[in-house]
Parts: C-alpha cells; structure tokens; sequence
C-alpha cells in the first residue's frame, strides 16, 4: 500500500487499526501488572518460594529483554502485521500454558515463551500505527495508543485484583486468550502489512543470542547466589559488546552512545527502573502478606501512581521540551525515593490512608515529574531516523534493569524461603526499600552531574504524542520520518 492510500484515523480501517495495536499493546503490559498483584496466591498454590516468584516474574522479563530488539528488526524485514500476528498467537498459547501450570517450573517455563512471545507483539504496536496511518492522523493516534494504554494501565491493577479473588490466580492468563482473538481477527482483517524498504543486510543473531545467555547467566547467579554464574554473564555481557562492535548490522548501534544525553539518559534508566523493578515486585508482596491486605484491594493500592502519571507526564514533558531534562530527571528521583521511605510505615494491618497513600502518592509523584522527560531525552538525543532503534534500546535496558534487580534484591535484603513469615518479610521488605532509594538517587546524581543545562530548547517533537511511558518499561516509539 504506497503513502498516499494510507486509510486516515476517522475511517473505519484506521479505528480498527488503533484497536487493534492498543488491545495488543495492552495485554502484554497488563500480565505483568496482575502478575505481581497474583504473586502470593501463586506462591500458595504451587507450593513455591521467593526464588519461585521471583523467576515467575523473571522468565518473562528475561526473554522479552533479550528479544525485544529482535522482535522489532523481524517486522521492519518479514512484515510488521506478520510478526504482530504471530507474537499473538504465541502469546495467547504461552498463556494457556501459564494457566494450564501444575507446578512452578511448568509456569516458568510458560512465562520464557510468554517472553519471546511479547519480544515479537511489543515492538510491533506502534510500528503498526507509523506504517499503517495516514502521516497527517498519526500524531493524533499515538497519542489515543498513549491514553487508551495509560487507561488500561490504571483500570489493570483493579480488574486484576477482582479476577483473581473471583476466578483464581489461573484466571489472569486465560483471560488473554479471548483477546488475543480479537487482536488476531482485526489486524488480519483490516491492518495492512508493511516492512521497511530500507532494513538491509543480516540480523544480528549472534548478539541476541549472546545476550539471552549474558542476562540468563546473571539471572540464575543472583537468584540462586552462584558467584561463577554472576561471573560468566558479566563475560559474555562484554563478548555482546565485542559483538556490537565489530557487527555491521548491531542490534545496539555503538553510534548512540556517542551522543552523551542517550548515554546518561540510559545510564539513569538503568538506576530508576532496576528500582522501579524492586519496589512492584515487593510493595505487592508486602501489603499481601504483612498488612493483610486481599489481591485486589493491594492492587487498588497502587492505582493513584499510574493516575498521577496520566495527569501530569504531559505537562513535565512540554516543561523538560521548553527548559530542559536535567532538572525533572534529578527532582523527579528524589521526591520518588522520598516516596519510598514513607512506604516504610507499612505494617500488620496498616492504614491505607495514613501509612500506604501518602508514600504511594509522594512516589508515583517523583515518577511523574521523571519519566516523560527521561523519555524526551532519549528521543531528542538522537537523529529522528534513529528515534525507533533508540527508544527500543532504551526500553531494553529498563526491562534489563527490572530482571537484574528482581534477581538480585530478595538476597541482598535477606528476603528468601516461604512467604509463611510476615515478620522476616516485614524487615527485609525495609532494607529492599532502602536500597531501591539509594538507587534512585544514584539516577539523581547521574542526572545532575552527568547533563548539562541546554543552550536552546531540545527539539523533541510534540511532547503530547511521545508514547506514554509506564512503570514496567518505557514504550518503543515508532519510526520518526525527518522534516
């Protein structure tokens, strides 16, 4: 299909279009939202550990990190609606396969195809959107896949938490099913396919697959406190960089990070979210199991985070657009760590408005203030031929960050065995807390020293059609055509 038959966003194709990448968008971000809120039930159930749940969370986080970037050269070269299709149907079997689970390790196993799965949905979406709209709407429907996905975000934690207190724990994943449906019947019916007449030469093979093993190797070493694992990932971690190096087709191209924004902006990434990883992970766990809370009022908890976020990203991204990201991107961690330490009044039986709200509110406040600029940044740092690869490699190390710190956190705060020990929970629950702030204020001190203050406004596009970014990793943003 050339340009200039491109369906506008008020036909009915271009409606169907954005159902169609909103609804696949929005099942691969909420199971990792209602999974964290289904975590002790899991626990119960299987008959599993922290290092359980922890790799329940992790197998995902694992595959996706290591293939989003794959997913996304797949689509550019074999057909976008083809590998969106396909990650679809993918995703909705691996769900079958989580729901259908009779032990742990069957579930992890399902949650590593999940993963590979969503690598190939993910990056697909708003590909979709930039190859499938009329250039003159598409502004206007990243921005409605930004709001609908913000919506789904906040509603997700609520209709998770009934789902499971209704149906059960399994219930999370086989809801993915008749969905997916709908996204498969739609694109195939009504998206047109589309590749990149420019994606040429080989794909970098090699590098995913050295990654997965890096970030495999790391995993299995932090979780299960295994020093020479920890040691071979670091290795091949440096053998992926070899690679990228020297390859002329690089999934990370080296180029980026000549850019020093795009560096310190992923460098700070990597701080925010391996703490953004620790806290859902835990803060969940917590209110379930020391505080008592039920499945879905824990995760009506955390709905005023994803709230504020919808409120007020716009206007702290037209702010960084007009003065700068160095000032959001050092405050907004700061109030968010402040946040943390507020949670820490959480106990048996806590209040939810005097020791859960006000730390939840201070929180999702900082990452208000943080995140669209943090996005901006990258974005802007970069030429806008390069916007795709460079939000794809940014939203890599987020979920990079997550895995690492979800691997590594329950150990290092002394928080293992059974969930059957509020008390211990309870104390190792603080230290975590504590750690994560020190990592958000590491995020802070790289912003402030690392960035300097612009000469002119950045040219970010319009802020209010960036992708919404969310708490489980940043959106990977469409190809941007220069002029």
């Amino acid at each position: 299909m050339s340009t200039a038959e491109l369906p506008r966003l008020g036909s009915a194709t271009g409606r169907w279009i954005v159902l169609a990448t909103v609804l696949g968008s929005a099942v691969a971000s909420l199971d990792a939202t209602v999974v964290n809120i289904a975590l002790p039930r899991i626990g119960g159930a299987l008959d599993t550990d922290v290092a359980g749940l922890q790799w329940t969370l992790n197998g995902y986080t694992l595959t996706l990190a290591s293939f989003i970037l794959l997913g996304g050269s797949f689509g550019d070269r074999f057909g976008r609606r083809k590998v969106f299709v396909a990650g679809a149907v993918g995703f909705a079997v691996a769900s079958l396969l989580c729901g259908a689970a009779v032990n742990i390790e069957m579930l992890v196993a399902a949650r590593v195809l999940q993963g590979v799965a969503g690598a190939m949905l993910t990056p697909g979406s708003l590909a979709l959107i930039s190859a499938s709209i009329d250039h003159r709407d598409q502004g206007a429907a990243i921005g409605l896949w930004s709001g609908f996905g913000g919506v789904s975000g906040a509603l997700g934690p609520f209709l998770g938490g009934w789902l499971i207190e209704v149906a059960g724990w399994r219930s999370i994943f086989f809801i993915n099913v008749p969905l997916v449906l709908v996204v498969v019947l739609v694109a195939l019916r009504h998206v047109p396919e589309s590749r990149d007449p420019n994606a040429a030469g080989r794909i970098d093979l090699p590098g995913a697959l050295v990654v997965a093993l890096a970030l495999g190797a790391l995993t299995l070493g932090l979780i299960d406190g295994v020093p020479i694992l920890v040691g071979a990932g670091l290795v091949l971690l440096a053998v992926f960089v070899r690679i990228e190096m020297r390859s002329d087709h690089p999934l990370v191209p080296p180029s980026l990070f000549a850019s020093r924004v795009f560096t310190v902006a992923n460098l700070v990434t990597l701080a925010v979210y391996a703490a953004l990883g620790g806290v859902f992970f835990l803060l969940v766990l917590e209110l379930q199991v020391v505080a008592g809370y039920s499945p879905l009022r824990s995760g009506v908890a955390t709905i005023p985070i994803t709230v504020l976020m919808l409120v007020l990203s716009a206007p702290a991204g037209r702010w960084a657009q007009r003065h700068g990201p160095r000032l959001p991107m050092t405050l907004g961690p700061v109030l968010a760590a402040g946040g943390l330490v507020l949670l820490l009044g959480i106990g048996p039986d806590a209040s939810y408005p005097v020791d859960v709200l006000p730390g939840v509110l201070v929180f999702g406040l900082g990452l208000s203030v943080l995140v669209a600029p943090l996005t901006g940044a990258v974005l802007g740092a970069v030429a806008a031929s390069e916007a795709g690869i460079a939000s794809g490699v940014n939203n890599a190390v987020a979920r990079t960050a997550q895995l690492l710190a979800v691997a590594a956190l329950p150990g290092l705060a002394g928080i293992s065995g059974a969930l059957d020990d509020p008390i211990a929970f309870d104390s190792g629950f603080t230290v975590a807390m504590w750690i994560c702030a020190g990592l958000l204020l590491t995020g802070a001190l790289l912003a402030a020293v690392l960035l300097r203050p612009p000469r002119h406004a950045p040219d970010l596009g319009n802020i209010d059609c960036l992708p919404q970014c969310g708490v489980d990793g940043p959106a990977v943003a469409p190809e941007r055509t220069a002029g």
